[in-house]
């Protein structure tokens, strides 16, 4: 790097037509600029440059050196650019990890648009429930829906969740509405896809339950259809079944109860520093989609 410091001190000089005013523009001092110019004569072996009180002037060699330090000069320039502009357009491959259900929902549809935004870009996005180790995988990033902990991965939050406790008008019809969390002992309740409790908060404060229902399945869109098809009451979040709570196709139970706030929807990365422009572009577009009131919660 000092050899390249010295080649573009060489170069202003020369271009500046004095060691003054090359010193003004690189913020160097006459005596600092006159030592590193001595410093690339001793290293070359050759005088470079007449010095005279009033003026300089390229010696012969000088001249030859200096037409290719221009190049070289350029060359450095052309390849910062290069990277600059790289590392400011979305381009290459998108690795993604989504939930299952909400990657089919909220991710798919909207890809049309991105791609077309971002001709350079393709995208491998791969649908799982399960949480990916995100840097031994190889993916660029997670959407996970979570109450992170803490993590050497950064977070970038998209948009909350609301989860409720809902059921089918038909159900309510064959069953009655219940009207206390004891109630629940008498009521069909749908178990989550993953086996999680049911953790609440109402006027009774925070509690948790564990429903045992007659479906045990590992798919999130088995209990939907299920709630849906009138067979019990579960746990949604409104991302998953918004549009049936405004349509009235399902009935929010226990309206005073809700699960936890900490609960949301984020983006998750190995690292700030150096985020790639794909990765940045694609983050920016679903926080676009999803905040600050996400769609499912607009209905």
């Amino acid at each position: 790097m000092d050899h390249l410091n010295d080649m573009e001190i060489f170069a202003r000089v020369v271009s500046a037509g004095s060691m003054s005013a090359a010193g003004r523009e690189l913020g160097l001092s006459p005596a600092v600029m006159s030592k590193r110019l001595r410093r690339l004569e001793e290293r070359l072996g050759t005088r470079l440059l007449q010095r005279t009180t009033r003026q300089i002037a390229l010696t012969e060699t000088g001249q030859g050196y200096y037409e290719r330090v221009l190049a070289i000069l350029s060359g450095i320039e052309e390849a910062e650019a290069f990277v600059s502009r790289r590392s400011e357009q979305a381009h290459g491959q998108l690795k993604v990890s989504a939930p299952t259900t909400f990657g089919r929902m909220h991710i798919a549809p909207h890809l049309e648009p991105f791609m077309r935004a971002n001709p350079d870009l393709s995208i491998n996005l791969i649908l799982t429930d399960e949480f990916v180790d995100i840097v031994g995988e190889g993916y660029d990033l997670a959407i996970r829906i979570a109450e992170l902990s803490d993590s050497s991965l950064v977070a970038r939050k998209l948009a909350p969740v609301r989860r409720f406790l809902v059921a089918s008008p038909r159900y309510i019809a064959e069953h009655g509405m219940p009207c206390s969390i004891a109630d629940l002992d008498n009521h069909v309740c749908l178990a989550a896809h993953n086996g999680d409790p049911w953790r609440l908060n109402g006027l009774d404060g925070s509690i948790s339950l564990r429903p045992t229902g007659p479906i045990l399945t590992n798919s999130s869109e088995v209990v939907r259809a299920a709630v849906l098809g009138g067979l019990g009451i579960a746990l949604r979040s409104t991302w998953d079944i918004g549009p049936e709570l405004a349509s009235g196709q399902l009935l929010r139970v226990l309206e005073d109860y809700a699960a936890s706030g900490n609960i949301a929807i984020y983006a998750i990365y190995p690292s700030r520093q150096f985020l790639p422009a794909k990765v940045r572009v694609f983050i920016d577009y679903l926080a676009g989609l999803y905040g600050p009131v996400a769609p499912w919660d607009r209905v």
